[in-house]
């Protein structure tokens, strides 16, 4: 059998640091990735993937990533589930992330950061990468693949 997901996305967000009661670093963030194709008003629509990194790795991660940075991440689906304040399960379906890679250097990442937010909007086509609404220029030459 096989459980296995590489994604390549922005984050949403910075991600969440926190640990265990016994000292176990976790991070828990989303990275957006858009699809493939156009929906019928000709927008690109993306997917929000949850992802959770463990130990050593998610400082490591959390200390070279923020909100917007480019990921690419490889893990494996799981999905949890506990009893909501309301009585109503909930379902969790999230990617444990076992390896990661920097898909820009820390000053494009940031530069990227500071364009978005000093660039004002006018009549820009919303883009789900960013909250700010700042086209990102991405070809098929800056894939790793």
């Amino acid at each position: 059998m096989m459980n296995k997901a590489t994604i390549i996305g922005r984050l949403t967000r910075d991600p969440d640091l926190k640990y265990t009661q016994s000292g176990i670093a976790v991070a828990a963030f989303t990275v957006a990735v858009n699809r493939r194709y156009t929906n019928q008003q000709g927008e690109r629509e993306a997917d929000f993937i949850n992802c959770v990194i463990w130990r050593k790795a998610a400082e490591t991660f959390c200390d070279y990533t923020h909100k917007g940075s480019l990921v690419g991440v490889d893990g494996h689906l799981q999905t949890r589930s506990y009893e909501a304040q309301d009585g109503h399960k909930v379902f969790i379906t999230e990617l444990v992330i076992d390896e990661f890679d920097f898909l820009e250097t820390r000053k494009k990442s940031e530069q990227q950061t500071q364009a978005t937010q000093e660039t004002p909007q006018q009549n820009q086509e919303v883009d789900a990468f960013t909250a700010n609404g700042q086209q990102i220029d991405i070809s098929d030459d800056d894939l790793p693949f």
